[in-house]
């Protein structure tokens, strides 16, 4: 970490997870110092290369390359049967990058170089991380992983402790210039009472991960760099802001005031109801068997987004029809008689599939993802929905007729094509709004589908033109920015008044519902159901539960007559939500 000359009292970033956190600061180095520096069978950065090596000494370093990445993704692996939800998700698809055929050709040809093999394994990183770079959208957030990675490969390579969290003496607030999801899966939230980041956006793995742990998070804090190792911080995360130095007694007792409304939290077993008894459907995001049965031991009233890549993104060739059919038995059975929502294979992007014919994009967030894949492989949709409608048969009753969406939807005959093999399955069809063409049109989607799901996350990004994963951006991809919010009230208006008379659900199952405030605004948007990773559940359950749906009307105008994301925030945390 480089340090500055002068530490700004108030930092401001872009909040995540609300809450307030006050301790001293621990700094997580970065990679690249975990990474850097002479070492065994290396050089240090800079250090011109050597001879090319012999046929047996390329070999013997391709060897050890090898036998490190296959160490560290083995302990990613371990981690990930560990863990649950998205940490699961992330560290496995981590995993896979340490094994990366691509990689350890790049580190062979660096080798042949002359350069040493832990120099290698850091230059062709490098390769991949500039590569990512020019890509830009969700390639982008791999850098951190790639890095990541790297310095654990590097670390094994020397002989030395694998690079993560610092210990901590007593509970404190963790700093970091980017975090890498395979230390945020592994926080201990009793240790960890806030973390902020220089860097990220809203919807980065970091923050996905540390709203799963109910760990308040700022993202995108400039000038964090300035703040010494051991300082003293108060975190609002709610606000976004991280003030250095503040007044002891103040910080003491604005963290004692949140924790009790944690406390409050943590003693909601649901349902969802409002203070007026208006009840509400809250819902879990799930990724896997395992993940929908911890929800259903706890408050959640069914499943909002039931995430289906994890089935597929690790494998080589695509799972068996009874293989899915298994997995998405097992899900819809953890909840035998509330609503369970799939959504089929959000691949590409950053998620590719060895099987599907997927090739490089110059432009990934705006390629062949979602349900474009089948444009390119139809059979793969086809399949996945005759395994789900298997899976309804196995476990009948609630489930007899599975709800199912389709992401990345953008034309009406995308959603016409897909209702229509839904219902020959006998499946109940909806689709993701996430595309702007969508939800300004939303009217002539309407007919076709019997319910809608909207995902925050990217339509904040398309909707503002900017990279969710940019950390610069971050502001702008904040989904409290009223042109979100405006397009969000009108897709819940027309869902509304659909043709026939029907009124069609419209829920909210990106990371915006896992903020209590702000599940508050989309209730009185006119949204019928939120869907949030598990640990927010009890959160958001416990806020609801202290308006009521007029207030929640109240707090939404306020949000809408705004011009910015922050004043948003703000004009609605003043409002008493």
């Amino acid at each position: 970490m480089t340090q500055q000359s002068q530490v700004e009292p108030i930092i401001r970033g872009t909040g995540v997870v609300a809450g307030l956190a006050y301790g001293a600061v621990r700094w997580v180095g970065r990679v690249e110092d975990a990474a850097a520096g002479p070492g065994k069978g290396g050089q240090a950065e800079g250090t011109p290369p050597g001879p090319p090596p012999g046929e047996e000494q390329l070999e013997r370093d391709r060897e050890r390359f090898v036998a490190a990445a296959t160490t560290v993704a083995g302990r990613l692996d371990q981690r990930a049967s560990l863990a649950t939800g998205v940490s699961a998700e992330v560290l496995s698809a981590n995993a896979v990058l340490a094994r990366d055929r691509g990689w350890a050709k790049a580190v062979v040809k660096e080798l042949k170089k002359g350069l040493g093999v832990e120099a290698a394994t850091m230059a062709a990183t490098e390769t991949f991380v500039a590569m990512f770079t020019r890509v830009g959208g969700r390639q982008a957030e791999r850098i951190t992983d790639l890095r990541d990675i790297c310095a654990r490969v590097v670390a094994e390579l020397r002989g030395l402790p694998e690079p993560g969290i610092p210990e901590f003496d007593e509970p404190g607030v963790l700093l970091a210039d980017d975090l890498a999801p395979a230390d945020t899966a592994g926080l201990d939230a009793a240790k960890v009472l806030g973390i902020v980041i220089e860097h990220g956006g809203p919807t980065s793995h970091t923050a996905i991960i540390a709203r799963q742990l109910g760990i308040p998070c700022v993202v995108a804090a400039a000038g964090l760099a300035a703040v010494p190792d051991g300082a003293r911080v108060l975190v609002d995360a709610g606000a976004g802001t991280v003030t250095v130095d503040p007044d002891e007694d103040s910080a003491v007792g604005a963290a004692a005031a949140d924790k009790r409304l944690r406390d409050v939290a943590a003693g909601w077993t649901g349902p969802a109801v409002l203070a007026d008894g208006h009840e509400v459907s809250l819902l879990a995001n799930v990724q896997d068997a395992g993940g929908a049965e911890a929800a259903a031991a706890g408050p959640a009233g069914g499943i909002g987004l039931f995430r289906t890549e994890l089935a597929f993104l690790d494998r080589p060739t695509e799972p068996s029809a009874d293989e899915q059919a298994e997995l998405y038995a097992r899900v819809l059975g953890a909840f035998p008689a509330a609503k369970v929502v799939t959504r089929t294979l959000d691949a590409g992007s950053d998620k590719p599939l060895a099987f599907a014919g997927m090739t490089e994009e110059d432009n990934p967030a705006l390629g062949v993802r979602g349900i474009r894949v089948d444009l390119i492989d139809r059979g793969l949709l086809d399949r996945q929905l005759d395994a789900l409608a298997e899976a309804g048969r196995r476990v009948g009753g609630e489930h007899s007729s599975p709800w199912v969406m389709a992401p990345m939807i953008s034309t009406v005959d995308e959603a016409r094509d897909f209702a229509a093999r839904c219902r020959e399955r006998g499946l109940t069809p909806g689709i993701m709004v996430e595309v702007p063409a969508v939800a300004v049109a939303v009217d002539r989607f309407l007919p076709h589908v019997d319910f809608l799901s909207i995902g925050t996350n990217d339509l904040t990004q398309y909707v503002m033109a900017a990279d969710r994963m940019s950390s610069d951006l971050a502001a702008l991809t904040d989904p409290w920015q009223p042109a979100v919010l405006r397009l969000i009230r009108s897709v819940a208006e027309a869902a509304a008044r659909a043709p026939g008379g029907r009124t069609v659900p419209v829920g909210v199952c990106g990371e915006a519902a896992a903020d209590p405030q702000l599940a508050c605004v989309l209730l009185g948007l006119g949204v019928s159901s939120l869907s949030v990773a598990t640990a927010a559940l009890p959160f958001v359950g416990a806020a609801l539960g202290e308006v009521t749906l007029e207030r929640c009307r109240e707090l939404a105008a306020l949000a809408l007559d705004c011009d910015t994301a922050r004043e948003a925030r703000a004009a609605v945390m003043a409002g008493g939500a």
